[in-house]
């Protein structure tokens, strides 16, 4: 069983920037592969970022390339997302998953979920 708490979300200008971060807890969550979702108001859980266990394989929806960027320190066993250039569309709540299985962290059938975060983008 892996548990998963998201942290770092708020109130952030347009064009400004936060940091997630993502601390998981449990027997081997240090080598399952971990992603970002969101799901803003009235819209489905949608795919923001993912990155193998390993640092060696990551992914981002179109959406948020070359904005944000997703990073892992196994040693602390957390995941971060760095959001830069944030718009009013990147509002929503934030969860993390993870998954042993790439796959299922690029999708909403990932295994485990965070409780998620709340980014709130004032433009």
């Amino acid at each position: 069983q892996v548990q998963l708490a998201e942290s770092g979300g708020g109130l952030v200008q347009a064009g400004g920037s936060l940091r997630l971060s993502c601390a998981a807890s449990g027997r081997g969550s240090s080598i399952y592969h971990m992603g970002w979702f969101r799901q803003a108001p009235g819209k489905e859980r949608e795919f923001v970022a993912a990155i193998s266990w390993s640092h060696n394989t990551i992914y981002y929806a179109d959406c948020v390339k070359g904005r944000f960027t997703i990073s892992r320190d196994n040693a602390k066993n957390t995941v971060y997302l760095q959001m830069n250039s944030l718009k009013s569309e990147d509002t929503a709540v934030y969860y993390c998953a993870a998954d042993s299985r790439m796959e299922a962290v690029r999708n909403v059938g990932a295994a485990y979920w965070g409780q998620g975060t709340q980014v709130t983008v004032s433009s």
